[in-house]
């Protein structure tokens, strides 16, 4: 299932150390629904931190991973 693979990758760049946004996800994991991949992986336990960010007058969320 794609979603499997999509919150895996989503995980993976996280703990790189790397920050996502939604606009970044789909450009690089096809995810339109990032917000509801993070939400699976706080409901596995990661912590994975948000901060809203503006970007060409937009307000979006920029996702990390917490310490």
């Amino acid at each position: 299932m794609k979603t499997i693979s999509q919150t895996k990758d989503i995980l993976n760049h996280l703990a790189a150390g790397e920050r996502l946004t939604a606009f970044d996800a789909l450009k690089q994991f096809h995810c339109l629904r990032l917000a509801a991949r993070i939400a699976d992986l706080r409901n596995e336990g990661w912590d994975i931190r948000t901060r809203m960010i503006e970007i060409n007058g937009k307000r979006l969320a920029e996702y990390r991973m917490g310490k």
